[in-house]
């Protein structure tokens, strides 16, 4: 069931997507080579308990998981796409892409986005990559107006993407087709669920009120991906690289609003 969120929860929501654009932020600026992904983890629990809100994804237990998540971002390095467990273990290198993706709870309700960004100096396809990726994003936010629908919104990510091929040398990109955007707000996922790709005219229609996350995933290869033992990080099954970048919005009786900015 799709949720229309009342005036009051929209203003919550507003303020809970500053915050979570502001310690997103912060931590990114914390990404160098050397650090490892279980410090970026802390780090961000750290700025958002100090405001008074709680880590959407800590303990999350989503449908079919074996066990809670067990962190409050999920860093997904190179070839992992989404939802990667941040350790100890795993040390930031000069070269690397990376994704963070945070959710927060603010005033009872959520908020969810996602960047991906250079680990030092990356090449120039990676680069290029994180660029087709966020403009993808942008392209979807366009896309995302009353009166439309859930499937102009993956149609349009889905054009932008394949056009993106014959500007970058033949380049193939693989729109990940199984992990997808959704409602976001009383709950960490609701309805609809809003898909990277699709038909014009098909989908649940947009109205104003809706607040929905989007968040193309880009690889650098093959669309298809698989899931580690950890029963949470997808990866490409090329092993070729991937780009994440995520927002929530207001839809509104005009262009979206974008809740997840400073």
């Amino acid at each position: 069931m799709i949720i229309i969120k009342t005036k009051e929860e929209i203003e919550k929501l507003r303020e809970g997507g500053r915050r979570l654009a502001s310690v997103l932020y912060k931590v990114k600026e914390k990404v160098v080579p050397g650090i490892s992904t279980k410090e970026l983890d802390t780090y961000a629990e750290k700025l958002i308990r100090e405001m008074g809100d709680e880590p959407a994804f800590l303990n999350y237990r989503p449908s079919g998981a074996k066990i809670p998540f067990p962190a409050s971002l999920c860093v997904s390095v190179n070839d992992e796409v989404v939802h990667g467990i941040p350790s100890y273990e795993k040390i930031l290198k000069e070269g690397d892409i990376i994704s963070l993706d945070l959710g927060l709870k603010h005033g009872g309700l959520f908020t969810d986005m996602a960047i991906t960004v250079p680990v030092g100096k990356v090449s120039e396809g990676s680069l290029k990559l994180m660029e087709i990726t966020e403009q993808a994003l942008q392209v979807g936010v366009n896309a995302a107006r009353s009166g439309n629908t859930v499937g102009d919104i993956g149609h349009a990510i889905e054009s932008f993407v394949r056009s993106g091929k014959d500007k970058n040398g033949g380049q193939q990109y693989g729109i990940v087709e199984v992990l997808s955007g959704h409602g976001v707000g009383r709950a960490i996922h609701e309805d609809p669920y809003i898909p990277n790709f699709g038909k014009m005219g098909k989908g649940e229609k947009l109205t104003p009120g809706m607040v929905v996350a989007l968040e193309p995933m880009i690889n650098n290869g093959t669309k298809h991906v698989t899931l580690d033992k950890d029963g949470y990080t997808f990866r490409t099954a090329d092993s070729k690289r991937s780009a994440h970048f995520e927002h929530t919005i207001l839809i509104t009786g005009g262009e979206a609003e974008i809740l997840t900015k400073i």
